[in-house]
């Protein structure tokens, strides 16, 4: 272990550092949107913002290598295409009254078809596995700081407008009674869900980060009785399940998003049993 820790001193271990920094960045999001996600139970919502983040990716490579648009980054991309898949689905279920799982099924297709398309044809080697499943050595410093700006993006308007957020993700219909504008409270919130999940992308990967998403916040419920006490350990918990993970994939030569979800799924399976015993106790 101590040897670990000597060796992300090195020089050539600044991909490792810049993963757990953006770690710790972004479980902090990862915990407080993550409960409102779990609460509201827009679990699949999430899901289809993203795979949809993949078609924002997609674009903005093609843009870097075709069109040599160099601000363009990854990143940014992913951030454009979750934004507009929360929107487009929260949009289209409010206004045009479609039934809200089609609407997420084809959000869902269309982001991960389009980024497809745009991967194949970009120029040079693209690392598909590296964004589906996650790759620590696609980050560098640009990305940190990306990461801490879409991080006060999302905890900004969380604690202005925390209590029509709760209100909002336990009982929508009570909410409106007392007058709470529920609809633009409901696409805020889909937009911090998909601002949060670009947190994450790169460490966990598009398929692994919903249950990034979910797992933390979980397995603090199984604890905690109010809101905001389920935030502050779903982001210990996201914090400890990202480290780990990374810090295991590099001892065991693995890579990092499985293993991170596998640590999370593990500990809550573990709270669960837990908290079963204890109620029988009770």
């Amino acid at each position: 272990m101590i040897e670990l820790f000597r060796d992300l001193a090195l020089p050539e271990m600044g991909f490792m550092r810049c993963a757990l920094l953006i770690g710790l960045l972004g479980s902090v999001a990862m915990g407080v949107v993550g409960t409102m996600v779990v609460t509201r139970r827009i679990t699949s919502i999430a899901g289809a913002i993203a795979h949809a983040v993949l078609g924002g990716v997609g674009a903005a490579l093609y843009l870097q290598r075709v069109n040599g648009i160099d601000w363009c980054s990854p990143l940014l991309g992913a951030a454009l295409g979750a934004v507009a898949a929360a929107l487009l689905i929260g949009l289209v279920s409010i206004y045009a009254r479609e039934r809200e799982d089609t609407v997420i099924g084809v959000v869902w297709a269309l982001g991960m078809s389009v980024g497809l398309l745009f991967l194949d044809k970009t120029p040079g080697y693209v690392d598909f596995q590296g964004y589906l499943f996650g790759n620590i050595l696609l980050l560098s410093r640009p990305d940190v700081y990306l990461t801490l700006l879409l991080d006060v993006v999302v905890l900004v308007p969380t604690v202005l407008f925390f209590n029509n957020l709760l209100a909002v993700s336990f009982d929508s219909c009570f909410a409106e009674l007392r007058g709470v504008r529920v609809k633009l409270i409901y696409l805020l919130l889909l937009v911090l869900t998909a601002l949060t999940i670009v947190l994450m992308v790169y460490v966990v990967g598009i398929i692994l980060v919903i249950a990034l998403l979910t797992l933390p916040a979980a397995t603090a419920g199984c604890f905690a009785r109010r809101l905001w006490s389920t935030m502050v350990l779903a982001v210990i918990a996201c914090w400890l399940f990202v480290t780990s993970g990374l810090l295991g994939s590099y001892y065991w030569k693995l890579p990092s998003g499985p293993v991170i979800v596998v640590i999370a799924a593990f500990v809550y399976i573990i709270a669960l049993i837990f908290n079963s015993v204890r109620r029988k106790r009770a």
